[in-house]
């Protein structure tokens, strides 16, 4: 389900991005809640002095309408309008008949889910959570509104389909994914139609696997309608951000003609090291940084500077926007307009233990059990390691996967030690090393070492953990074992010959030029997507295509490296150590220079040619 529960509050202010914009666009941009409010009110005036006006607030999960809502409403009745105020949750069905509705998405299987994590993608959409009476007064209510008042219609869905005949001004306050993660913790996001939080667990399940997919498909049927009147940052709540929609769209698409990074976000865990947060100098409070999301569809960021302003948009909203421009015709006919790559650090450097030994569903699994699209493929490359650092990978040549699987099944009930380096294949790691992981192939990451792992899935994450040394929590209690689907996913004749024929391929050159080559690290026919990188000397040039694609970009050696639109060298971004950027289908041949004082080592991720032969269609666009 959805990778991120429980972030660090930490904000990285390091990754900003600078496009072109246009001073009319800085000139619409309205800082400050009450001053949102205000321009609202004062550009609502006069379209409703010969008739009633109806102004739907929506957003993102988490979204407070109240304090734009209540700025709104004290200057339009200061003008001398009336104002009447709806909220949505008063069209919505009973909890009662909406958790009826929704239980074939929130299955109670125990043994299959022992903490109820997992569960099936919801298909519907805003309609299917409205009651048809209530649905029925409110538009009755709307057209009888008197000339010269406003009726502000507040909460999730009031953009959607069902009430488009008749709402006038569209509103939307979009939440960084990162922000609605931490007012959920903190108790301060509903699930739709519901009046209070549900226990956290089950407020984040029920998130994941419908209201965030309702709410992701309302959003981007606005998006690519051109139906925002408004367009709202509303991360920070004294100082929401208001422009237009249009504004939003120009920023963006600015955006999305130039190399550009995300905003990471933190996670701790159990077996987190200490490399990342020596490397970006996080603060000495934050302990076992274990998950960096750095480029992650549904968790992360983009931050744009205008005029010296900061202004973030979530970067799923980005892609919502401009998909086509960032990730290519093609990519977005294949995955139904879902960036198709993940990219996240693990970090077990100088930490206390490894990662789970773990196994993730391929298509057939993902696709039967929960919905999804495909298989949760992942890519692990070799950053940094410390002394006698191993991934594992496959099962040992002449063992008995049956016999590890019982008795991994026996220590999920009693605790029991398992002998898992027995039974499962490692790889001694070095920098430079990529292993491929496609579903059912059974892996861990050991601990002293930094891995930039890729992966297919970017919206859910289907983790069945096969053993985890018997550890247990923060709470204390022991993490969950998932031997039962681990069973069904297992590819038991994926063992130490098959991963280095398969899987962990020796580099292949690729290309070089002056002071440079590229290897191929990263490809098989089990994937859609392939890695390589490029070795470059102190001043380096190398010129590459990304014929009608994107490529992304992570700096895993070295100082600083420009990248840069061949054509335009003005649209460029200067990235430094760990940095991952894209650069977008938009730019057709681009230049990495080394711009730093010593030699670097630039990992790229692609497409594979011919992917969509293979893969088809993902998800629904």
């Amino acid at each position: 389900m959805s990778f991120m529960f429980k972030p660090l509050a930490y904000d990285d202010t390091t990754a900003v991005n600078r496009p072109r914009l246009d001073p009319g666009l800085l000139e619409d941009l309205t800082f400050g809640t009450v001053a949102a409010g205000a321009r609202l009110a004062r550009e609502l005036a006069p379209r409703c002095s010969g008739r009633g006006l109806v102004v739907a607030l929506d957003g993102y999960a988490s979204a407070d309408f109240d304090d734009l809502a209540g700025a709104a409403a004290q200057a339009l009745r200061q003008a001398g309008i009336a104002v009447v105020r709806r909220e949505m949750r008063g069209i919505c069905k009973s909890t009662e008949t909406l958790d009826n509705m929704l239980a074939p998405s929130l299955p109670l299987d125990y043994e299959k889910d022992p903490v109820l994590l997992f569960g099936r993608l919801f298909r519907g959409g805003f309609s299917d959570f409205f009651d048809a009476g209530a649905l029925a007064a409110l538009a009755a209510e709307a057209a009888a509104l008197p000339a010269g008042s406003v009726m502000l219609l507040c909460g999730h869905g009031s953009t959607s389909a069902p009430l488009a005949g008749f709402v006038d001004v569209c509103v939307y306050l979009d939440v960084t994914p990162k922000t609605a993660a931490i007012r959920a913790r903190e108790g301060r996001l509903v699930n739709i139609g519901d009046r209070t939080p549900r226990p956290f667990k089950e407020l984040m399940r029920r998130n994941y696997y419908v209201d965030f997919e309702v709410i992701l498909k309302n959003r981007r049927e606005l998006l690519c309608g051109e139906r925002l009147d408004y367009y709202v940052c509303a991360d920070q709540p004294d100082d929401f951000i208001l422009m237009r929609g249009s504004t939003m769209g120009a920023m963006l698409d600015a955006l999305v003609q130039l190399p550009f990074r995300t905003k990471p976000v933190y996670l701790e865990g159990i077996w987190g090291g200490e490399f990342i947060r020596k490397a970006r100098r996080l603060p000495m409070e934050y302990k076992n940084i274990a998950w960096i999301f750095d480029m992650i569809p549904m968790e992360v960021s983009v931050v744009i500077d205008a005029g010296g302003r900061m202004v973030e948009f979530p970067f799923f909203t980005f892609i919502q926007k401009c998909g086509r421009e960032m990730m290519g015709e093609q990519c977005v006919r294949s995955f139904g307009g879902y960036f198709p790559i993940r990219f996240n650090y693990d970090d077990t450097y100088h930490s206390n233990g490894n990662m789970s030994v773990q196994v993730h569903p391929e298509g057939s699994l993902c696709v039967g059990e929960y919905g999804e699209t495909g298989s949760q493929d992942e890519a692990y490359y070799v950053i940094a390691t410390a002394h006698g650092a191993k991934t594992y990978v496959g099962f040992n040549e002449g063992t008995d996967p049956g016999e590890f699987i019982r008795l991994v099944k026996e220590s999920e009930k009693t605790g029991t030690e398992v002998d898992y380096q027995k039974y499962v294949n490692h790889i001694d790691s070095a920098p430079g090393r990529q292993i491929m992981l496609p579903g059912g192939t059974i892996h861990a990451s050991g601990r002293g070492q930094l891995i930039l792992e890729l992966g297919s899935l970017t919206m859910g994450s289907y983790t069945y953990k096969m053993y985890d040394y018997n550890r247990v929590d923060s709470d204390g209690c022991r993490r969950p074992i998932h031997s039962a689907m681990g069973e069904r996913a297992l590819h038991t004749e994926r063992t130490t010959a098959w991963v280095n024929e398969n899987i962990a391929i020796q580099p292949i050159l690729d290309g070089e030029g002056k002071g440079w080559q590229q290897w191929i690290l990263g490809r098989t026919d089990l994937m859609y997507y392939m890695t390589k990188h490029v070795l470059m000397d102190r001043g380096a040039k190398a010129e590459f295509s990304n014929d009608g694609q994107f490529t992304v970009l992570t700096l895993v050696d070295g100082e600083n490296v420009r990248v840069y639109s061949k054509s335009n060298p003005d649209f460029f971004y200067d990235q430094k150590f760990l940095d991952i950027v894209v650069v977008p289908a938009s730019i057709t041949d681009y230049v990495i220079e080394n711009t730093g004082y010593q030699p670097c080592v630039v990992h790229k991720t692609m497409l594979k040619p011919g992917y969509e032969k293979q893969f088809g269609i993902r998800r629904e666009e």
